[in-house]
């Protein structure tokens, strides 16, 4: 499915959009990452997007969480922990390669600079590895692997 950018609207998520949220999260997880990652990986994926502290923190501003709408919809979100590191990015299967994530990115970047900040870190996935590439991002330390789920250390700086 091809989207124009006009018609893609990014915002932060209210308190009743938070289940959808992680719904996309989940689901996009399970389609194109879980195969990476043992049972372990996938049980700790699973307790930190229903992690009770997490929505707690969204809930009075310290873990920000944007989402990308189509006609209403919430096809992609983006998260952002410590006011600097992504911790959640996520956009459905039929939406990939249509610049979601990449719009999901640059708001993302626009927070950080409102914030006067000049970079973001992530742990990528091995499947996100490429995405973050092309968009700036560089590795800082070779790929780890902690509670089951495999990453490699990221920063984008501007």
């Amino acid at each position: 499915m091809e989207l124009e950018s006009k018609d893609v609207e990014i915002r932060s998520i209210t308190a009743e959009e938070w289940e959808d949220a992680m719904s996309v999260a989940w689901r996009t997880f399970l389609r194109f990452e879980a195969e990476d990652y043992t049972q372990e990986g996938i049980e700790s994926f699973r307790e930190f997007i229903t992690n009770p502290g997490i929505h707690k923190m969204f809930l009075v501003g310290e873990y920000i969480v944007y989402a990308a709408f189509y006609k209403g919809e919430m096809i992609g979100i983006i998260s952002l922990r410590n006011q600097c590191h992504i911790s959640l990015l996520f956009v459905e299967a039929k939406y990939h390669l249509n610049g979601v994530g990449r719009r999901l990115m640059e708001a993302m970047k626009g927070y950080e600079e409102h914030r006067k900040g000049r970079k973001l870190t992530v742990n990528s996935s091995p499947y996100a590895v490429g995405f973050y590439h092309k968009i700036g991002f560089v590795d800082t330390d070779l790929e780890q692997q902690k509670d089951g789920i495999r990453y490699t250390p990221m920063v984008w700086e501007w």
